[in-house]
C-alpha cells in the first residue's frame, strides 16, 4: 500500500477511519565514519563514537587533519589549493567551516559529493544484509572492503 493510498483511507475523517499501521523497518543504531579521500585512494578514516554527531568542532579538526595527511602523503603533488568537494551537510556549510577552508587553501567546490557516487555504494553492497555483534566487527569488514582504496 503506497503512502497515497494509506493516506486517502482517512480522507472521510480520523474519527470515522482510524488511521491505517504502518509496520516501520527496525533500523539498528547507523555506524558513522568520516572518510576523506582524493584520486589515488583513501587519505583519512575517522569513526564517531556512538552518540557523537558530526558538528562544525568535529569537521574543522577533520581538515586540519587532512592538511597534514595531504602534506605527507602527497608532497609531490600538494599545492596551496585543494578543490574540496562535499556535500551540503550543516557542518559543512557552517562559517567557521568556510573560513577554515580558506585558511587551508582549500577551495570549497559546490559540485555533488563524489563520494556518494563512487565510494559508499560499493561499501553498501559490501555491508548489505550482515550482521555484526560489535562495532569491532563493523570497522574490520569496512576496512576490509576499503583496504583496496588506501593510498
Amino acid at each position: 500500500m503506497t503512502r497515497r493510498q494509506s493516506n486517502s483511507q482517512w480522507s472521510g475523517g480520523i474519527a470515522a477511519h482510524p488511521a491505517p499501521k504502518i509496520p516501520s523497518a527496525k533500523i539498528g543504531w547507523k555506524f558513522l565514519a568520516s572518510i576523506l579521500w582524493d584520486e589515488n585512494g583513501i587519505l583519512l578514516i575517522d569513526y564517531l563514537s556512538k552518540g557523537q554527531t558530526i558538528d562544525a568542532e568535529y569537521y574543522l579538526s577533520l581538515l586540519v587533519q587532512l592538511k597534514d595527511i595531504l602534506k605527507e602523503k602527497r608532497h609531490g603533488k600538494f599545492t596551496k589549493r585543494v578543490l574540496f568537494l562535499h556535500d551540503n551537510a550543516s557542518a559543512h556549510r557552517a562559517l567557521a567551516t568556510q573560513k577554515k577552508l580558506a585558511y587551508l587553501g582549500f577551495q570549497d567546490s559546490p559540485d555533488l559529493a563524489p563520494s556518494d557516487y563512487h565510494l559508499f555504494p560499493g561499501l553498501k553492497k559490501q555491508l548489505k544484509g550482515r550482521h555484526f555483534s560489535s562495532d569491532a566487527e563493523v570497522i574490520a569488514a569496512a576496512e576490509t572492503w576499503l583496504g583496496g582504496l588506501v593510498s
